[in-house]
């Protein structure tokens, strides 16, 4: 029961990948950044304030890291992407989102305790190849004489900081329950996203972008942060983030079908050396040294 939460989550973020994608020419990004996050809170708004001021006193201390844990998985991650969309295809997206296993693990490491095994080592170095393969199109020359893509850059900044709020998620094991911990990161979402909606270029709610607004708002940000969080807890980040080795391969076949985008050779050999330096750091537990 458990493995469920992740696997609706990556589901629903695979599938809001294509959102990302479709939002491109209907809305503006800084505008179905704001709208997803300011209507959860409406929708949340009736049913967890009352809770959230009535445990006021536990929550409190917490307050600096709970801002630092929306601005990471609520501002970064899941609104970096639509600004990312219009300079990137979805594959690419997908692909790049499947290193976010890797960074948890890293930061596991690191802020965690978890032991260094060799699988972590050469799966790293095959995951990196793998995303480097995809930035560059498939030929490396082009990363040297051009640098990587914007879009692609920007999905990379948005991996790592999700890497990173699940880390801190389950390094700071907050006493605070999960919805209402989800509420006050979408609290400040809508906080730190205002200034940049509104002095931005605006194509107002129409029913062109509706549908691709309130998809991104109760799945991708309600429901899929939700499953995640409750997955983190019980299973720890780094186990949480394997379920991420599925994006690439759900974003691919969901934008193939809907966005009719081409799967390039590249595509697979990258994605498939991504996908395999995760499954090698997770099998290979070989301690780097013995005790």
């Amino acid at each position: 029961m458990h493995y469920a939460f992740p696997l609706l989550a990556v589901l629903l973020w695979s599938a809001n990948t294509v959102v990302s994608k479709m939002t491109v020419g209907v809305i503006f990004p800084a505008e179905v950044g704001f709208y997803r996050w300011l209507f959860a809170g409406v929708l949340f708004t009736p049913f967890i304030l009352g809770a959230v001021l009535r445990n006021w006193r536990a929550i409190g201390p917490h307050l600096f890291k709970i801002i630092v844990l929306g601005v990471l998985g609520m501002v970064i991650y899941q609104s970096l992407a639509y600004f990312a969309a219009p300079k990137t295809s979805a594959t690419h997206m997908g692909i790049i989102l499947s290193l976010m296993p890797m960074m948890s693990l890293g930061m596991a490491i690191v802020a965690l305790g978890q032991r260094l095994t060799l699988g972590a080592i050469f799966g790293a170095v095959c995951s990196f190849l793998g995303v480097l393969l995809v930035v560059s199109h498939g030929d490396l020359r082009n990363l040297m004489q051009q640098g990587i893509n914007l879009g692609d850059a920007m999905m990379l900044i948005a991996t790592l900081a999700y890497a990173l709020y699940g880390t801190l998620l389950k390094y700071w094991q907050m006493d605070i329950p999960v919805l209402q911990l989800l509420y006050l990161q979408i609290l400040v979402a809508i906080v730190v996203l205002f200034p940049l909606f509104w002095f931005s270029e605006k194509a107002g709610l129409n029913s062109s972008n509706l549908p691709l607004v309130l998809f991104a708002c109760v799945f991708a940000s309600i429901a899929a942060p939700l499953a995640w969080m409750r997955a983190i807890r019980t299973l720890g980040p780094s186990r949480t983030a394997v379920f991420f080795n599925l994006m690439p391969i759900l974003t691919i076949i969901i934008a193939a079908l809907v966005l009719s985008e081409r799967l390039e050779l590249y595509h697979a050999l990258g994605g498939g050396l991504t996908l395999f330096g995760v499954v090698l750091s997770e099998r290979w537990k070989r301690p780097l040294r013995s005790s």
